[in-house]
């Protein structure tokens, strides 16, 4: 009888796994869909809000006031956005080797809460680097580092940030691990919270205080990278999160970037053909809005298809910049299309979300949704710049006898 209870309970316990498995499984690409829809409409929002500013008058900084604010407003969507497609593990990576050590000191104003709560740093003297994307992990310590301040009391507390090496656990990949975690002497969670924190949208915060993306944020970026997070809690006794990411067999940490030069984009001294493929009207308006106002002459297709058949007709486009996510033929097949009959035709593909399959061409320059002139004419640029390259490097033709 105490066999055929157990048996029942494991039963039930694997039942409701898998039902909170298929239920985050949807929910995941309910929020993918939604911020691909999201990010398309902030990218027309952002594009018509900086060409209105740069062809308004100088004479009313009231205006101008409004405009910034707005342009703030749909940058802090975006941000939104890009938690909700790190929860539904389709945001753009861009992993080099970090140095967590490293990173973390180097975001040690940030960390500067207030003076009743300390933050203290250990870490082993030998530490293995990770692969992860610098700026996202960067911002999950901060995520975590929020989370664990707003669960101290008034008299403050500790926030303690440390790392060490692991080998792999149960449902992660055989090899080394860095845990990185980040832990405080707050209030804690009791099981029920403790459940479902890592959930989209849950919260404990009040209405205003949190959007309930944090954790499923950190959760994201943690499974995309080939890790996990891991929580661990009890009430009165704070609460420590923990992400593993696997170790790096490289230990070359890249060269930190200079400075950004300014934003503005100015207009360009080399005007080109772009052909822009889109086919929500409003984006494709957008980018090719931009794209005149910096002297280009621009061509504009509402599909895969109609692309192609221009490119069969026009005598000369010096560069497509297409949506990935379109009806029938989408971005990355319009590309393999221009590769095999215009060699040499540079192609940026803009992105809402970074769900490619596996066949995608790796060295395909993109551009993630949405984005400002400036981020759209650095894409270009370097596409161009790429092609001058590789056609300054080709062999000479012999000379005939």
């Amino acid at each position: 009888m105490t066999e055929r209870r157990l048996a029942q309970e494991a039963l039930e316990r694997t039942r409701d796994a898998l039902a909170v498995s298929q239920k985050m499984e949807t929910v995941g690409q309910l929020t993918g869909g939604v911020a691909h829809d999201f990010n398309n409409i902030l990218a027309v929002i952002l594009g018509s809000l900086e060409l209105a500013k740069k062809r308004l008058q100088p004479e009313d900084p009231r205006i101008h006031r409004l405009l910034d604010n707005a342009i703030h407003g749909a940058l802090r969507g975006a941000s939104l956005t890009q938690r909700m497609l790190a929860f539904a593990r389709k945001q753009d990576l861009k992993p080099v080797v970090v140095d967590v050590p490293e990173l973390v000191r180097g975001m040690s104003a940030l960390l500067k809460f207030n003076p009743a709560i300390r933050v203290e740093t250990r870490f082993p003297i030998e530490l293995a680097k990770v692969k992860v994307d610098a700026n996202q992990l960067e911002l999950a310590i901060l995520n975590l580092a929020v989370n664990a301040r707003d669960a101290m009391t008034a008299s403050g507390g500790t926030i303690s940030i440390a790392a060490r090496e692991e080998q792999a656990i149960d449902g992660l990949a055989e090899g080394r691990y860095v845990a990185l975690s980040v832990s405080d002497t707050g209030s804690g969670m009791d099981e029920k919270t403790l459940k479902h924190a890592q959930e989209p949208f849950f919260t404990t915060k009040g209405v205003g205080k949190g959007t309930g993306l944090g954790l499923s944020m950190v959760k994201g970026l943690a499974e995309q990278s080939g890790g996990v997070l891991m929580l661990k809690s009890r009430i009165g006794e704070g609460t420590t999160a923990e992400i593993w990411l696997p170790a790096s067999q490289d230990d070359n940490v890249p060269e930190p970037h200079a400075a950004e030069p300014s934003r503005s984009a100015p207009r360009s001294n080399r005007p080109v053909s772009v052909l822009v493929v889109d086919d929500d009207l409003l984006v494709l308006d957008s980018i090719a809005a931009m794209l005149d106002d910096l002297g280009h002459a621009v061509v504009e297709a509402r599909s895969g298809e109609e692309a192609v058949q221009l490119l069969r007709r026009m005598p000369k486009i010096d560069i497509v910049v297409t949506d990935y996510a379109m009806p029938g033929m989408n971005g990355l097949q319009l590309a393999e299309t221009v590769a095999a009959e215009h060699p040499g035709t540079p192609v940026v593909l803009c992105t809402g979300y970074a769900e490619l399959p596996g066949s995608a061409q790796p060295d395909l320059p993109r551009i993630s949704k949405p984005f400002d002139q400036a981020a759209l004419v650095a894409a270009m640029e370097e596409v161009m710049r790429a092609r001058a390259d590789a056609r300054s490097v080709l062999p000479l033709r012999p000379k005939r006898a």
